[in-house]
């Protein structure tokens, strides 16, 4: 059983690939197209928020912030629809005061662009794709939430040791993809290791059962 779990880097888009929850291969794609783009795969994941909702903040982005204890500002508040599609910071953090009260960072209205590639995909209807969180998957793999941060050593040896535990062991040579971050791919494994979770109907959402947007479509973070 194939599964793919997709993580934003600076190229674009990393998927690594397990085959019975064991490592198989990492693609770095620069597209979202490209990268879920996989016949064979029983789930994809992707960390990146997928689907938007029409007020308010989505309730997965509030609840899973309180399950990652010091790494909750990990997760990103994602406002509504109106205000990801806002053309530039300005004009998004005014509207953003207007609907819900409160500004935005730089660091979310970053993320607009991949999570509006993501959208376009996900209306269009032609991939099944479920979000996660990786900071969240790892935090279900330890069993408690982590202290270290991703961009630290302790952080980085404990992601891939608790990979390793579960089944997914990362080579040390991923070749040309290896130039990623040390960070993104493994929140790609962390998202893959929840897509097998998907796909051996092992896994939990959050909220349970989902919200949903105005196409009746489910919004939660999957781990």
């Amino acid at each position: 059983m194939e599964v793919v779990g997709v993580d934003g880097c600076r190229k674009g888009w990393v998927a690594v690939h397990l085959v019975d929850g064991m490592f198989h291969r990492v693609r770095v794609c620069p597209s979202l197209e490209e990268a879920v783009d996989v016949a064979a795969a029983a789930a994809v994941t992707v960390d990146i928020p997928l689907g938007l909702v029409g007020n308010g903040w989505r309730e997965c982005d509030l609840r899973v912030r309180g399950m990652l204890g010091p790494l909750g500002n990990t997760v990103f508040r994602i406002p509504p629809r109106r205000v990801v599609e806002t053309v530039g910071f300005d004009a998004a953090n005014a509207l953003c005061k207007e609907v819900v009260g409160q500004g935005l960072s730089h660091q979310t209205n970053s993320l607009f662009p991949k999570i509006l590639e993501a959208d376009v995909l996900r209306r269009a209807g032609a991939h099944r794709l479920y979000e996660v969180h990786p900071e969240l998957s790892f935090r279900t793999m330890a069993g408690q939430p982590l202290v270290f941060s991703k961009k630290t050593w302790n952080g980085q040896r404990l992601r891939d040791r608790l990979l390793a535990e579960a089944g997914v062991r990362l080579p040390e040579d991923l070749g040309p993809s290896g130039k990623v971050a040390v960070d993104d791919v493994l929140d790609a494994a962390a998202a893959a290791w929840t897509a097998h979770r998907i796909a051996d109907d092992q896994a939990m959402s959050c909220p349970d059962p989902p919200e949903r947007d105005e196409q009746g479509e489910p919004i939660a973070i999957w781990y």
